[in-house]
């Protein structure tokens, strides 16, 4: 069997943390078992489902490396759908249905008066059909066949289908809701896992009957715990956990996407620099059903890790033109986000302002400009340099190397001084310290 997973988001708004991690596991599944991941844009709500928002979740999902392997449109695709409900229809699943939404509801409120579960009421054979009113239609469900499945996160879930209502799956203007035409593209595009949160897992109960009533064979589930921050959960309106305020913020999408792979997992959560990485663990027995916090704090932490280890040719074509691998490995240790590799530019290829040193400073840095002429540049000068310095001035620790830090960087911290200094050069560092002796 080749695995095929889909993620399915409207196109009403831009993804969120919640649906980047819906996609993320989807394409994870699908890598590690060498299967295919789809993207299928649910659009069949005309009215609401907006081009410019098909555009972006495309654009997302590029930014952050989960590139589906094909997209459909649920749009593009009604004639399936309608050849489908005729099937179902002459088989006797679908039928009409004439209640308003008000008579739905006060029949709701009178059966849960009555201590008995708000299940829609199927009307007799022949009951009169009223003039002028368009139907709505309902799947029917099969009351003498029980629903089981078996979920690979939350395990064995049973359904009696007395207790659930008959679905709605079309409107009474023709137009469709989510289950029907969902099923019916997860058959006709032959997914195998539908990997999704755990507000579905009704849906799946009553879907489990819809692929029964098509002669499909049933795909495996994995319903997960759902995302929760201190709002509560996840929405399309949290903007800021959003695509575009993690780039203006300068998140790496693995350090992003590092986080989403393990939260709610029983495993370490780790920087990791390809997804590849990250889908040789991924394990849905290693999922707990309890709500998986999400916490921007640690995708930052988890951004400065990984950006301390990414080798040079990860970031080269985000680089400005003057950090050469050589700058990157000395700067990328002491960075949070790539864009501060820029700010170093000045320090490592430019005059810079000389800083003000303290009076008690001047003698050891003047000390300083002396010595670095005659210590060996080619081969470690900034321990040289500060060798030579406490031996003659009795400095020690922080008392040395911080006014020779500031001296030579205009900077009380930064990356290791040994690799800085050479990158700096003997020009511009004896340039430096005899601005800064004044």
């Amino acid at each position: 069997m080749t695995v095929v997973t889909r993620f399915a988001p409207s196109p009403t708004g831009r993804l969120h943390v919640g649906n980047i991690r819906t996609a993320l596991h989807n394409a994870l599944f699908a890598l590690k078992n060498g299967g295919r991941f789809l993207l299928r844009i649910d659009d069949t709500d005309l009215e609401r489902s907006k081009e410019e928002f098909v555009e972006a979740i495309v654009d997302d999902l590029g930014w952050l490396g989960l590139k589906p392997d094909a997209m459909v449109r649920q749009s593009e695709r009604f004639d399936l759908y309608e050849r489908e409900f005729e099937r179902l229809s002459e088989a006797g699943r679908v039928y009409p249905c004439y209640e308003t939404p008000e008579e739905l509801d006060l029949r709701r409120k009178v059966l849960l008066g009555r201590g008995l579960p708000p299940v829609y009421e199927r009307k007799p054979e022949g009951s009169p059909v009223p003039d002028g009113v368009a139907p709505h239609w309902r799947f029917r469900l099969d009351h003498q066949a029980g629903i089981e499945f078996d979920d690979l996160i939350r395990g064995h879930h049973k359904f009696d289908p007395t207790l659930i209502s008959d679905p709605v799956i079309r409107r009474a203007d023709g137009s469709w809701l989510y289950l029907l035409p969902s099923v019916i593209d997860d058959i006709d595009l032959g997914v195998t896992h539908i990997v999704r949160g755990e507000d579905h897992v009704s849906n799946s109960a009553v879907q489990l009957q819809m692929f029964d009533a098509l002669g499909a064979e049933h795909p495996h589930f994995a319903h997960e715990a759902l995302l929760v921050a201190a709002e509560g959960k996840l929405s399309k309106r949290l903007g800021s956990t959003g695509v575009d305020a993690l780039k203006e913020a300068g998140i790496e999408p693995m350090a992003l996407l590092s986080l989403l792979a393990r939260l709610g997992t029983s495993q370490p959560v780790e920087a990791r620099a390809h997804l590849g990485e990250l889908a040789e663990g991924f394990d849905f027995a290693t999922f707990g059903r309890a709500p998986a916090h999400f916490d921007l704090t640690e995708v930052e932490q988890l951004n400065g890790k990984l950006l301390h280890h990414l080798d040079y040719a990860d970031v080269r074509d985000r680089l400005p033109e003057a950090i050469g691998e050589a700058e990157w490995l000395v700067l990328r240790g002491n960075l949070a986000h790539l864009d501060e590799a820029a700010e170093w530019i000045p320090v490592l290829h430019c005059l810079i302002a000389p800083p003000e040193v303290v009076p008690d400073d001047k003698g050891l840095i003047e000390e300083a400009a002396r010595l670095a002429e005659t210590v060996d540049w080619s081969a470690d000068p900034w321990h040289a340099l500060t060798d030579a310095l406490k031996e003659s001035t009795g400095r020690k620790g922080r008392a040395l190397f911080r006014p020779l830090r500031l001296a030579l960087t205009a900077r009380e911290s930064g990356p290791e001084m040994g690799p800085l200094l050479k990158l700096i050069g003997k020009e511009r560092a004896l340039e430096r310290l005899t601005a800064a002796a004044g």
